[in-house]
């Protein structure tokens, strides 16, 4: 059995911005309820993603564009623990880390924020809607072909800052992000997943750590959510199957309601066409093999 040594203070790697570091608070603040003697040291860390703001998420080369340099730092033993979104890691890590716990999900579905005041099926033709992701921009081609999709980066109030401006009639982002800013209120509209599906692993918090740091990994286990951990888990399966990235509009969510599950997944073209979408239930102890089912049928009717 290990234990971690309390007079050895946990150092904690996390991206610069805003709701990188509230989600890493909210990590810490349920480690110190369960350890409240332990030492945390946070060090911020500049990632790709966060330097390359002029280039589309889809067109920058290689993966996990917001993780790499937080992963070199825990491997080169600079940090202890490095928080993430589930969402930004890929499905595949570098030798010598792995996931030590993952948290309990937010809310994962997308939201819209417009100063009109209406819902993505009222705003009026042509509206110019911002997003960075290419599916968020082929499910909303496929729900209103008229729309105008502009390309948005930045951080979470960056985007905010630009939904109000005349240059966008909205954007569509994570409800994860404004629930953990505080920011409901600005919320005109939650995306169902008939409208919309998430991305793989949105709203769900990682806790990446070293293979052989078994200590660590004693004093994160009781973060981890059983059902956050089995859906994250068949979605990443999903993405895996479907040898896919940010450079491929598809998404992939499991839906878990007691000991059931429904698999909601789509792929499809930039643009909105060659749309396939799958909704698939079965038992919650069935999720990653549904998830591999899924990838297999979508793949199949490319």
């Amino acid at each position: 059995m290990y234990s971690y040594d309390l007079n050895r203070p946990l150092r904690v790697g996390t991206r610069r911005s805003a709701l990188a570091k509230a989600q890493t608070h909210a990590v810490i603040d349920q480690l110190l309820q369960l350890q409240p003697q332990l030492q945390i040291q946070i060090i911020e860390i500049v990632t790709t993603g966060d330097k390359v703001l002029d280039t589309a998420l889809s067109r920058m080369p290689g993966k996990g564009v917001f993780v790499k340099e937080i992963e070199d730092k825990l491997l080169e033993n600079e940090i202890d623990i490095a928080v993430h979104s589930m969402k930004d890691l890929p499905t595949e890590f570098p030798a010598g880390l792995k996931i030590g716990a993952i948290t309990e999900r937010v809310d994962p579905r997308d939201v819209f924020v417009t100063h009109f005041k209406k819902n993505l099926e009222e705003m009026p033709a042509g509206a110019k809607i911002g997003t960075s992701s290419l599916r968020r921009k082929s499910q909303l081609l496929t729900l209103r072909p008229d729309f105008e999709i502009i390309a948005i980066r930045g951080n979470i109030d960056t985007r905010l800052r630009k939904a109000e401006s005349e240059e966008y009639d909205g954007i569509v982002l994570a409800a994860a992000g404004l629930t953990r800013m505080g920011w409901q209120h600005r919320i005109q509209q939650y995306l169902n997943y008939d409208l919309m599906i998430p991305a793989v692993g949105q709203g769900a918090v990682g806790v990446e750590i070293r293979e052989n740091d078994h200590e660590t990994e004693s004093l994160l286990k009781p973060l981890n959510h059983q059902l956050t951990e089995i859906a994250v888990i068949a979605e990443r399966t999903f993405l895996a199957a479907m040898g896919g990235g940010c450079q491929t509009p598809m998404g992939g969510f499991c839906e878990i309601n007691g000991g059931q599950m429904i698999f909601h997944a789509f792929v499809a073209e930039e643009d909105g066409s060659h749309f396939r979408k799958e909704k698939v239930a079965g038992r919650i102890e069935e999720a990653r093999a549904v998830a591999e089912k899924v990838a297999l049928v979508l793949k199949e009717n490319s």
